[in-house]
């Protein structure tokens, strides 16, 4: 088993995450072919069959399940090598792969990534955009270097510390008759035609608990269109075809000064956004720098800086 060809592993890795070989040509940005022909190269020196092909589906075998976490920990300490050494010589290099909620990713992460980049040029990003806890498992299992969540739980592997918050507010068109008052109470949201996230999202059961504290089902609110996408929710808003709650930063970015807020007596969502690690895996010179840079410049929302280079953005809501 000697001489294991690490670029072998990496494309195995991601196939096994994937189990198609076409998406994982697509994440790692090569043809099909070349990923069959370096899971053939890897199977043929390790004398195992390590995938069975099910129409255009893959499924790990026993032998692929086995090599999973070795080759994982293979290919981190290999790039570990990698980057310590290069960092030796002055040089910051490496890939740095974060995982975090569509709306903190989008909205939050682009301003943290420019900064970073602007230092770190030759680090190469990654976004796993995904649920709350799914971007925490990823931490967990070392897929993700470091992640963003919303009051995590205490967990001895996660070290945490806060980077800012998130509120959750209310807009309408500005000719709205909402738009024009100081607030409304919370027995008026029954007269308005809404646009919600959709059911099971982390907003829509953060909105559901806050509205049932002040007695208030979200259920009995005239939702008209319920959206997956935040961005969409906010632009429906502005075109006037009805009131949406959405984060702050969204409105801040997207629809501000064509919108108006609404504030609704009593309501209040106000999440804190951390930053979190898995202590029990070693970091990298460039995880290191990033987790410091942010610590450091917690207010970076209200700066102005260039867009982010090198760095992609992926859906990664796997089960």
């Amino acid at each position: 088993m000697l001489n294991l060809n690490t670029n072998q592993l990496k494309v195995f890795l991601t196939a096994a995450e994937a189990l198609n070989f076409t998406k994982a040509a697509q994440r790692l940005q090569v043809t099909q072919p070349s990923v069959s022909q370096q899971i053939q190269a890897l199977e043929e020196h390790i004398g195992q069959t390590l995938f069975l092909r099910v129409g255009k589906t893959v499924e790990l075998t026993d032998a692929g399940l086995v090599l999973v976490p070795l080759a994982r920990e293979m290919v981190f300490l290999t790039t570990h090598i990698e980057e310590t050494m290069a960092s030796y010589k002055g040089d910051m290099h490496g890939h740095l792969i974060i995982a975090c909620s569509t709306s903190t990713g989008r909205y939050l992460l682009p301003k943290l990534l420019a900064n970073f980049h602007s230092r770190y040029p030759q680090v190469k990003t990654t976004c796993q955009m995904t649920t709350q806890d799914r971007a925490l498992q990823l931490l967990i299992e070392g897929k993700a270097h470091l992640a963003f969540a919303y009051n995590p739980d205490l967990q001895p592997e996660i070290e945490f510390d806060k980077v800012t918050n998130e509120k959750i507010i209310l807009i309408a068109n500005p000719d709205h008759p909402w738009a024009h008052r100081e607030e409304i109470g919370i027995e008026q949201l029954s007269e308005a035609d809404f646009i919600l996230p959709e059911e099971g999202s982390e907003i829509h059961s953060a909105l559901r608990e806050a509205l049932a504290h002040l007695g208030c089902s979200i259920y009995l609110l005239n939702t008209i269109v319920s959206l997956g996408c935040l961005e969409a929710i906010a632009l429906s808003v502005e075109e006037g075809l009805g009131v949406g709650f959405v984060p702050e930063l969204v409105m801040a970015r997207l629809v501000n000064n064509r919108v108006a807020r609404v504030k609704v007596r009593g309501f209040a969502i106000d999440r804190e956004i951390f930053i979190c690690r898995n202590i029990q895996r070693q970091a990298t010179a460039a995880q290191n720098a990033f987790w410091e840079l942010i610590l450091d410049e917690k207010g970076l929302e209200n700066q102005t800086i260039n867009s982010p280079q090198l760095v992609t953005y992926e859906n990664f809501n796997q089960n």
